[in-house]
């Protein structure tokens, strides 16, 4: 697991990578592939240099990524960086997070087969379909409307019917269906919102970016003692819109 002084490391390592690495190189365009292939020997290749060279070892987490279709997440126009070294833009004024970012938070939360997760900020759905190949069930919230149905609709249309999506503010978390073994945080709040944490199983995981002009991501585990933290990396992060933005804690 990276600590902060690795998580350091690795955000210098990410922005050198993301103005070099192209997953499109010694793929696009060979004679003879079809796009189906074309798009499996890029996610192979973005999985392994991306992804597994930099720390992250969890085998299902890494099968996971080799499966799920990024180039559907994405804009049409779009589809051919797909797999490209950096967040890309998705509708809404939204983004779809680098490959590397939902590998790691993905492993962070070592999500079980039997587990119940909860992820806020669906955005273009493919955080949400990674979760899908490792948990028994995942509810995920997106506040911008648009957003959200067309999220819930691909990922019916792939198959992810154990993964409801709803409009909402993820702000307050899905307290119906708490408590979760896992929550995932694709948005940044200033501060950590406290009905998250109170929706967390005691062993539970939580990843979430926290801050304002500097963001970094943390990793929480709750305990019966009460809950512990850990700085992973630095990251960048679409705000955390709605209630979150009217506390002023």
């Amino acid at each position: 697991m990276l600590v902060l002084k690795q998580g350091i490391f690795w955000s210098l390592a990410l922005v050198l990578a993301g103005l070099g690495c192209d997953t499109r190189q010694d793929v696009q365009g060979k004679v003879g592939m079809d796009d189906e292939t074309r798009f499996r020997a890029m996610r192979e290749k973005m999985v392994l240099t991306q992804i597994e060279n930099r720390g992250v070892k969890d085998p299902r987490v890494l099968n996971a990524l080799r499966k799920v279709p990024r180039h559907l997440f994405v804009r049409s126009d779009m589809k051919e960086r797909a797999y490209d070294d950096n967040a890309l833009p998705i509708a809404e004024g939204q983004t779809i997070s680098q490959p590397y970012i939902v590998g790691i938070m993905t492993e962070l939360v070592a999500i079980g087969p039997e587990d119940r997760v909860l992820e806020v900020g669906t955005g273009s759905g493919y955080q949400a379909a990674v979760l899908g190949e490792l948990a028994k069930a995942v509810y995920s919230i997106e506040i911008l409307e648009p957003l959200a149905t067309a999220s819930a609709q691909l990922l019916h249309s792939l198959g992810y019917d154990h993964v409801k999506v709803r409009h909402g503010d993820g702000y307050r978390g899905w307290p119906e269906e708490a408590p979760f073994d896992a929550i995932v945080v694709t948005a940044v709040p200033d501060h950590i919102p406290q009905p998250l944490v109170d929706q967390l199983k005691v062993g539970g995981r939580m990843v979430i970016p926290v801050g304002r002009e500097d963001q970094e991501l943390r990793l929480l585990v709750k305990t019966k003692e009460g809950v512990r933290q850990k700085q992973i990396i630095s990251v960048r992060f679409v705000p955390m819109t709605g209630e979150a933005q009217e506390d002023d804690r």
